[in-house]
């Protein structure tokens, strides 16, 4: 393997690395703690676009986690940065909660069922079928269709939930059109944050637990890869798919000392 150069930034998943159904992981804290004290550019990345960074930041506040606000970056603002590039000022029609919603009002979007440029689908616990009926004769109609991210399925205690691409394939099943998805593995999603910190791909690292989204992304933007065991993906998973994370790791405390 060549040499790497040092890591100056660091972006990571949320979930499965920094904390497991709203409890942190040994080592998140020391981590978080380490990156702060650095003072080495980061961000968190949750391809949930449910909840506002200030929401998020608050969640992970309780639970011993300190990551300010403007360290935070969601599917939502993801898609907000993107369509404020493609298409500014435009108009959409949104299936989604207040991360969504706040981040497209931010970027100048205004939100409307009369004949929007957009149609944008997100995370939300109560899809609804006379929203998804609005929303696919206005992809009928001519709207061009976007979702935050491609996850089909979301965790919780209970088990799991469909999630964004779950729906988006009802949809295009009903209209025929493939929705862009902005979020992981997209690796769009992964520049923007390294903008955002005005940082470089060739000196960044991504830390996730999902070989087809957090690794994916990242080796897609040209970053080195760290995969944690302690969500979705075992050992015994890896060898399914045709690329390789960097390294290996059990878990984020294994990664500290990197910092």
């Amino acid at each position: 393997m060549t040499d790497h150069r040092p890591i100056e930034s660091w972006l990571t998943d949320m979930d499965g690395v920094l904390m497991h159904e709203g409890v942190p992981i040994p080592g998140a804290d020391a981590f978080i703690k380490k990156l702060r004290d650095s003072g080495k550019p980061f961000l968190v990345l949750t391809n949930n676009s449910i909840y506002t960074a200030r929401d998020l930041h608050m969640r992970l506040n309780r639970i011993g986690l300190e990551v300010p606000v403007e360290n935070i970056w969601t599917s939502a603002l993801a898609t907000a940065k993107f369509l404020d590039n493609q298409h500014p000022g435009g108009t959409a029609y949104v299936i989604g909660e207040a991360g969504l919603t706040t981040a497209l009002h931010e970027a100048g979007y205004v939100l409307t069922d009369t004949e929007p440029d957009f149609v944008i689908l997100g995370e939300t616990r109560t899809y609804s079928f006379e929203a998804l009926t609005k929303a696919i004769r206005l992809i009928d109609n001519g709207a061009r269709f976007i979702a935050t991210n491609p996850d089909n399925t979301g965790p919780s205690p209970e088990g799991a939930l469909p999630a964004t691409g779950s729906v988006a394939a009802l949809i295009t099943k009903a209209t025929g059109k493939e929705p862009y998805f902005v979020g992981k593995p997209n690796p769009l999603m992964m520049r923007s944050a390294l903008n955002t910190l005005g940082a470089h791909s060739e000196t960044s690292a991504m830390i996730g637990d999902r070989m087809d989204t957090d690794v994916l992304a990242g080796l897609e933007a040209g970053m080195e890869t760290f995969l944690v065991l302690t969500g979705l993906t075992s050992e015994s998973d890896i060898a399914r798919y045709p690329y390789r994370p960097t390294k290996v790791v059990d878990s984020i405390a294994d990664l500290v000392d990197l910092v």
